[in-house]
């Protein structure tokens, strides 16, 4: 099968097989468009005039290069128009019935060493390829929405598809200018299949009325640099589509992770299956629109509501990374502060580093020096809490330990004024458990800033059943004045982002265990097919591999299910002490500093 894949039929023209031809005919191969619907063929092709029409404006193609791509393309609405082809690539919709079908008629069609391809992304390539005369020539190409911009291609092998045929595939991907990722049958695959699950969460989160689907999105964009929201996405990859990818995962798996959340099969019974349909968990201008309009459901102002209280002086409890880069947040934004750590050379060692950053946005030319120099002015640094007698609100930052924190919040209710608001920055223990070392729960509250805290907007606030009003006002107030994005939560493990980001982590721990794709594929196939800023396993030695365990115990204590369980091979490297770049050994090794 050493064929040079001169020409290539792409079976079903709807947004992904229209985008995979746009992708072959600019990279010069001759393309078989075959759809049975005209109104798709035609799509296709006004699609890749206006995309190459765009080119030439923008000087990356000349109008004779235009001309030569437009005639490599043709389309049909007869599967015998691929007799000639040396690759086809079945982009039908996700039915076993639909694809076989297209199998069997194309091995009545097609040369025997013409090489068959599915872009399935949910469906067993094995058995598609049983339906086969010639199974060992079936594989898998699975390109990402939208194909000519996402550089991920993963080439999906079954125990029947020959070795010839994944290498001259793969070859191609290359040519094409993609990052083919070689993966093995199952539905999913890598990205998809750490995609989906996660999806899925975000999904039941909403569902139980957990979060607005405003806070998920925000929080996950915010919080993990994503391009996207889940729920957004999920409107994007069409709800029914996802629902289908979901229910042949969960087939495989059993895991409860992929069970298809409630709502994805009520939405998908509407007819409400996301931007194609013009609404989904967002309603949108049109049908196929990207214009999300105002519903029913989306949040308006509070006009008249009730303030929180009066905030002019801050207190900041801790002298680590996180403790200073709260106090700079605050100081920047115009209110006093006192940081206060355990001794007062440990709060001059904070207030230090503080000098430190700030000097180097004066440095960059994003602060004045009079600017850094009055922020400097506001931050007091002190060696005992009884520096908070005055303060308005008291934010802790020390470390991750709930008889830490109590005790911490037990001298917070002797020290701090009547009505001063106590907030917590916890990532993982219950806000109640601190608010009920004090007298006064009402007045406690969970306010999780995201590190670097003077670089991430996202500021998780976190209301427990026994949080007033007022304060939950007053937090969410000066989040905003603070220049932060609040997004409101309920006191549960994770509250958003943790909750939908380390199940995520776990599962890419678990396809390493179980063999099924390496490190650097993983983590290629979530940066490139899901536009994450980081792979799992990058993340995973950037966050400390026993922060990351304790984050996945916490949650798998609280939710009880089992495939939340803490990966076995995260818990050995932990026992072993590899934890990430901190000690130069986690998943990868790293250079001593």
């Amino acid at each position: 099968m050493d064929t040079p894949l001169h020409t290539i039929a792409v079976v079903g023209l709807g947004t992904m097989g229209a985008g995979i031809a746009e992708v072959l005919a600019r990279a010069g191969r001759e393309v078989v468009g075959i759809d049975v619907s005209e109104a798709a063929a035609r799509r296709a092709t006004s699609a890749l005039e206006a995309s190459t029409a765009r080119a030439v404006e923008r000087g990356r193609l000349t109008e004779e290069e235009r001309r030569t791509t437009l005639a490599r393309f043709r389309t049909f609405a007869d599967l015998q128009a691929a007799a000639d082809a040396d690759l086809v690539i079945e982009v039908v919709p996700e039915s076993y019935e639909i694809k076989q079908q297209v199998f069997r008629d194309l091995d009545a069609i097609v040369r025997p060493d013409t090489i068959l391809a599915t872009g399935t992304n949910a469906l067993s390539v094995t058995r598609l390829a049983a339906e086969s005369q010639h199974p060992e020539r079936v594989l898998g190409l699975h390109f990402f929405n939208p194909a000519p911009a996402m550089k991920l291609v993963e080439v999906v092998s079954s125990v029947l598809t020959s070795p010839p045929a994944v290498e001259t595939v793969t070859a191609l991907a290359r040519d094409l200018g993609k990052e083919p990722v070689a993966v093995g049958d199952r539905p999913g695959f890598v990205a998809d299949g750490l995609l989906f699950g996660y999806l899925n969460q975000a999904a039941a989160m909403y569902e139980s009325r957990y979060a607005s689907r405003e806070d998920i999105d925000a929080a996950m964009r915010l919080g993990c640099g994503l391009p996207m929201g889940p729920l957004a996405l999920l409107d994007l990859i069409g709800i029914d589509t996802a629902r289908t990818v979901l229910e042949a995962m969960y087939a495989a798996s059993h895991d409860r992770l992929h069970a298809p959340a409630p709502i994805l099969g009520q939405l998908s019974e509407a007819g409400l299956t996301g931007r194609k349909a013009g609404r989904g968990f967002y309603t949108y201008a049109e049908p196929g629109s990207t214009e999300v309009v105002a519903d029913a459901l989306t949040p308006r102002p509070a006009a008249g509501a009730a303030g929180g209280r009066a905030v002019s002086s801050v207190g900041v409890a801790g002298s680590g990374t996180m403790a200073s880069g709260i106090a700079e947040v605050f100081a920047k934004a115009g209110y006093d502060v006192v940081l206060a750590a355990r001794s007062q050379e440990k709060a001059e060692n904070a207030k230090a580093r503080i000098t430190t950053s700030l000097g180097r946005s004066v440095s960059k030319g994003r602060m004045t020096q009079e600017a850094c120099d009055a922020t400097l002015a506001r931050i007091t640094p002190a060696g005992s809490l009884d520096s908070f007698a005055d303060v308005d609100l008291a934010v802790e930052a020390v470390a991750e330990d709930l008889e830490i924190k109590q005790q911490l919040f037990r001298t917070l209710d002797k020290v701090c004024k009547a009505g001063a608001v106590l907030a917590t920055t916890t990532s993982s223990l219950p806000v109640v458990a601190c608010a009920r070392a004090t007298s006064r729960p009402e007045d406690v509250i969970g306010m999780h800033f995201f590190n670097p805290a003077p670089a991430m907007k996202l500021v998780e606030i976190v209301r427990t059943v026994l949080t007033s009003d007022d304060v939950h006002a007053t937090v969410r107030e000066v989040t905003e004045k603070i220049r932060k994005h609040p997004v409101d939560c309920g006191d549960r493990a994770g509250f958003i982002v943790n909750a939908l980001l380390f199940p995520y982590l776990n599962n890419a721990i678990k396809m390493v265990e179980e063999h099924y794709a390496t490190l650097d594929d993983i983590d290629a196939a979530m940066k490139l097919g899901g536009g994450y800023p980081m792979g799992p396993f990058e993340l995973l030695d950037v966050v400390g591999l026993d922060v990351s365990l304790a984050i996945e115990k916490v949650l798998h204590r609280e939710f009880r299910d089992p495939g939340l369980a803490p990966a076995p091979l995260l818990e050995h490297l932990v026992a072993a002490g590899c934890l990430g770049r901190k000690t130069g050994r986690g998943f990868r090794e790293y250079a001593r500093r």
